[in-house]
């Protein structure tokens, strides 16, 4: 199954949180990816905290007027704002050879390997979803399945206003520090981040029967 790349601009958050929602119940209805096809959703986000399943309230430090939205994807509470790379990720694992937790590895796999590309030693951290620099977080994952079909999906930190991240504790864990490529890379453009990574996921994500079965 292709998976078809779809790129946007500034979209508000809820509204497109909607969407995504609306989109996954059509699917699962038709239980069939021919009427939506499989889509990665590249965008950016105006400026919004966002609380996942798991969130707790006491990770919310000091939001003053940026809005806090909840939401059902997997993990804690993150922000979004623009100078973010945004991918939400419409798949149907129904068809494929994998499944969630192979499906976020190779995530993780794809941002590091863009992410070495541009000579950034980018790597995981051991029950830490996401993806770090230096100990730093630069990447942020936090994807819902529900009966095979997946929504929400990755943040990565292009070129933006860090300071947000100081009125939460990012991803729920106090004291962590976040960057972004533009602190390595200073002539990054998110359009190029936007297409250079959509290749990526597509390469992990939509071969993945046939490439890298040791990525764990």
């Amino acid at each position: 199954m292709s998976i078809e790349i779809k790129q946007f601009g500034v979209l508000d958050y809820e509204q497109t949180y909607q969407r995504m929602r609306e989109l996954t119940d059509d699917r699962i209805q038709h239980k069939s990816s021919n009427a939506q096809p499989d889509a990665i959703w590249l965008l950016q986000h105006a400026p919004v905290y966002t609380l996942g399943l798991a969130g707790k309230p006491e990770h919310l430090l000091d939001t003053g007027d940026i809005p806090v939205i909840e939401t059902d994807r997997g993990g804690q509470v993150t922000y979004h704002g623009p100078g973010q790379l945004v991918a939400y990720l419409m798949l149907n694992l129904n068809g494929r050879p994998y499944y969630i937790k192979k499906m976020v590895a190779f995530i993780e796999q794809a941002i590091i390997d863009y992410l070495n590309e541009l000579g950034i030693d980018a790597a995981r951290k051991e029950k830490a979803p996401g993806v770090y620099v230096e100990g730093k977080k630069i990447a942020a994952l936090g994807v819902r399945v529900r009966r095979g079909f997946t929504y929400h999906g990755l943040a990565l930190n292009v070129d933006m206003d860090l300071s947000p991240f100081n009125g939460i504790n990012p991803c729920g864990y106090p004291g962590l520090e976040c960057t972004q490529i533009k602190h390595y890379k200073k002539d990054v453009l998110i359009a190029d981040v936007m297409n250079r990574l959509s290749e990526f996921l597509l390469k992990y994500l939509d071969q993945s029967e046939y490439l890298f079965s040791d990525v764990a």
